[in-house]
């Protein structure tokens, strides 16, 4: 059986380690829950049975607990530090925190999984069906979230150690970065320069969205044109850019249509 409520306690008492006044740790605790919401939703729109339901959850729950030691130790969310995926999945296995959120071992290695590869630039082979469909879940759940956090929060939040307020209409986009999304790809980690191109990168998140749910959810917020126009840009070339990458994007999500996936009952 999973406890969800049980486990939504769990993780409060995880926290009192770290500072709750922290506007980058506020700002993921939010995330954490938002991305439990939209798993939900997900899985409720893919018609799965409760007990898939109640596991997508835990897995949004968990998915980032990583991140928390991340920012306490450097103060930033950068994976060139603590692979925040690997070291969440080590803090809950290795140490067997994983127990205090869930008694039952039966879904262990499907949590380990999906949480491992919730950021990776592409999906481990091999996994079997079930595993395949809750790392889809919560990697889906997760950017649309990564939507609405760039729409909501904070410059300083979301950058603590880059973000420079005097600087950031007037940067300039990488040119590998912007070749990759007008060719459909998202952004590698390594090409991510400057905060425009981070930026670009969640924008870039459609093309890696698994289910038509997703890709809907996006379209609904208006969430394309909202980040594109949340940043002042005073560079012409950038603004241009943008502009470019906006028609591109409202292209592809036109043209997307009928994703697969499978349903679990």
């Amino acid at each position: 059986m999973i406890d969800f409520r049980k486990a939504q306690e769990s993780f409060k008492e995880y926290l009192k380690d770290y500072d709750l006044e922290n506007g980058s740790i506020k700002l993921k605790i939010k995330h954490t829950y938002e991305v439990v919401n939209k798993s939900e939703y997900i899985a409720k729109g893919l018609q799965l049975d409760k007990k898939n339901i109640e596991l997508a959850k835990i897995i949004a729950l968990l998915h980032d607990i990583g991140r928390f030691e991340q920012i306490k130790e450097f103060n930033e969310f950068n994976d060139k530090n603590i692979e925040h995926a690997e070291f969440g999945v080590k803090v809950l296995f290795e140490k067997n925190l994983i127990r205090k959120f869930l008694e039952n071992r039966e879904y262990d290695d499907i949590i380990s999984r999906a949480i491992y590869n919730h950021n990776k630039f592409k999906i481990e082979d091999n996994l079997n069906n079930i595993e395949l469909l809750h790392c889809k879940i919560i990697r889906d759940a997760d950017k649309i979230d990564n939507f609405r956090v760039k729409q909501d929060d904070k410059f300083e939040d979301m950058f603590p150690k880059i973000y420079n307020k005097e600087t950031i209409n007037y940067e300039n986009i990488s040119q590998k970065v912007y070749e990759d999304f007008m060719k459909h790809k998202c952004i590698k980690l390594e090409d991510r320069k400057t905060i425009i191109d981070y930026w670009i990168c969640v924008i870039a998140f459609i093309f890696d969205l698994n289910f038509d749910i997703s890709l809907k959810y996006i379209q609904e917020k208006n969430y394309i044109d909202i980040l594109v126009d949340r940043i002042e840009y005073k560079n012409n070339e950038t603004k241009q850019k943008m502009e470019d990458i906006r028609k591109c994007a409202k292209e592809y999500r036109k043209g997307k249509t009928g994703i697969q996936y499978c349903i679990c009952k």
